[in-house]
């Protein structure tokens, strides 16, 4: 059975007498997780059906998670971190949370740029940040790269999140990365005169801003779509039919993705079955339910995607290593206050 618990406030009080009390046994491991998703917990099973070791999940965000750790210090109970978005990742290697290891199963199975360069933490998951297009009152062949966004023929036409989401935080990072400092804040700016309407709203708002007519295009993540796609409500679903996806980006370096990650954390009492939780997920099984289980993109060739992105066919991936996000996001942060996108 997996024990499963919410961090809240008192900490004390949510957890006393709880697997989180002390360190996890021989045969478990404490798992601090900012993935909110139930689908989880077919990983969860799955890697105790192959190899008897429990999970106990404490789920939180991601500074919360850090924030307890920290407080932990030494005697924390933590094995594993998991979250998403390299940034956070990121954000949680500066603060000391994880440590390196080495791992001949994680090096042959995950792709170079899922692999922090000291081993610190890795990407299981991929999540594409994409365009989206109203399919009536835009030709999409009029825009095939980021960088289009910023051209000032859409002025007026674009919707997006507000520059605190750690999501474009990571898609600027990529930007820096490909263009320079200056290129970067050139673009940011572009798209700044280029809103619809002054970001507000989640990655959905931007698509249904879309369907509604009051973008013609807007930059989200993948499976957010999927989700109205297959929803229950029937409005949301006609919704979804009213948009269209693009990569980007597919003439040159490839569209910008982003991961579900983990590391081992650096205070872990169960090391080994740590690892082994990480390498876990880097198998076929663990690899199929992040696919299935969130519409999430498989890090490792050969898995078969979820049924509804399938029809979407294969699309090259920007391949820089995803360390590269989270080092540049505190001047991405910066860019994104000169040119005041809020």
């Amino acid at each position: 059975m997996i024990n499963r618990y919410r961090l809240a406030v008192p900490f004390a009080a949510a957890l006393a007498g709880s697997a989180f009390a002390s360190g996890a046994t021989a045969d478990e491991i404490n798992l601090y997780s900012a993935r909110h998703y139930d689908s989880d917990e077919r990983l969860y099973d799955a890697f105790t059906e192959q190899t008897g070791i429990e999970v106990n999940v404490l789920e939180g965000d991601s500074d919360q998670l850090i924030e307890r750790i920290q407080r932990e210090g030494v005697a924390s109970p933590a094995d594993v971190m998991m979250t998403v978005d390299a940034g956070r990742l990121w954000r949680a290697e500066q603060e000391g949370i994880f440590q390196s290891i080495e791992s001949d199963v994680l090096a042959e199975r995950l792709p170079d740029a899922m692999r922090h360069p000291e081993g610190k933490w890795f990407g299981f998951s991929q999540r594409a940040r994409v365009i989206f297009y109203n399919r009536d009152n835009f030709d999409p062949s009029e825009i095939s790269s980021y960088e289009d966004l910023a051209d000032p023929r859409f002025e007026g036409k674009v919707c997006i999140r507000s520059s605190n989401n750690i999501y474009n935080q990571s898609l600027l990072a990529s930007m820096i990365e490909h263009h320079g400092e200056e290129g970067a804040e050139e673009w940011a700016q572009g798209v700044v005169n280029n809103f619809a309407r002054q970001p507000e709203g989640g990655d959905t708002d931007q698509i249904k801003g879309v369907a509604s007519g009051e973008c013609d295009l807007a930059v989200a993540n993948h499976y957010y779509y999927v989700r109205l796609l297959d929803s229950e409500d029937a409005a949301e679903r006609e919704a979804a039919e009213k948009v269209g996806i693009l990569f980007p980006n597919q003439d040159g370096r490839g569209t910008h993705v982003n991961i579900g990650g983990a590391g081992v954390v650096a205070s872990s009492q169960n090391r080994d079955n740590a690892i082994r939780f990480l390498e876990f997920l880097a198998s076929d099984d663990a690899q199929a339910i992040f696919a299935s289980g969130n519409n999430e993109f498989p890090v490792v060739d050969g898995i078969e995607k979820a049924p509804s992105l399938e029809s979407w066919g294969d699309f090259e991936k920007d391949d820089i290593n995803i360390s590269i996000l989270g080092e540049n996001n505190p001047e991405a942060v910066r860019i994104f206050d000169r040119v005041g996108w809020r």
